[in-house]
């Protein structure tokens, strides 16, 4: 599971993306985004990025009209060539995905700056925590295959039964990082939802 910690964190170069309901750049995106199928396109690109033909296939129409909301998608900057495969008769084909930004609709231009610092400072708090979720995943790890911590996981003495199933629960059924990573989550969350009141 601390996988799924590690491929959800906002890599370095990802910008965050907030736009004004009246601005152009969000009437491209709203256009590109307001047919089904260009809709249904996109989603499937979250599920796994694929090819043209491989995107005609999972939505059922042809490499033609993929390509069309493609381009519009790629131009609305949605969706962007992440890889080159080839056919088994040696061409070229560009693999899409979705654009890594994370991308906001804000509907007063004027609050627009206050939502990207917000939403900034969001993201690069979850990618510390993320980190320091990995930090204590490793020096968990670490203490249990220690020689020392070789009898960490194990009851200490006949009577200690809780104690070694509350440390079996946390080192083989749960993970220390994925623990750690909920459990400041859920302090976050009182502390806003305290100062909100």
């Amino acid at each position: 599971m601390i996988e799924r910690l590690q491929t959800g964190t906002a890599s370095p170069d990802e910008q965050l993306r907030v736009l004004d309901v009246d601005g152009e750049e969000t009437d491209e995106v709203i256009d590109a985004l307001s047919s089904e199928t260009s809709r249904a396109m996109f989603r499937t690109l979250f599920e796994k990025p694929a090819t043209p033909s491989e995107i005609a296939e999972r939505v059922d129409t042809s490499v033609q009209n993929v390509n069309y909301h493609v381009s519009n998608l790629e131009t609305a900057g949605l969706v962007e060539p992440i890889d080159t495969r080839y056919s088994e008769k040696g061409n070229e084909m560009t693999v899409y995905g979705p654009a890594t930004d994370p991308l906001v609709f804000v509907g007063n231009h004027d609050i627009r700056p206050r939502v990207e610092r917000s939403l900034s400072n969001v993201v690069s708090g979850l990618a510390v925590l993320g980190l320091a979720s990995l930090f204590v995943q490793w020096g968990a790890e670490r203490l249990v295959d220690s020689p020392n911590g070789a009898g960490a996981v194990g009851p200490a003495s006949p009577g200690a039964t809780s104690e070694w199933t509350l440390t079996w629960l946390i080192f083989e059924v749960l993970e220390p990082g994925l623990l750690f990573f909920v459990g400041c989550l859920l302090v976050l969350s009182v502390v806003v939802l305290a100062t909100e009141r």
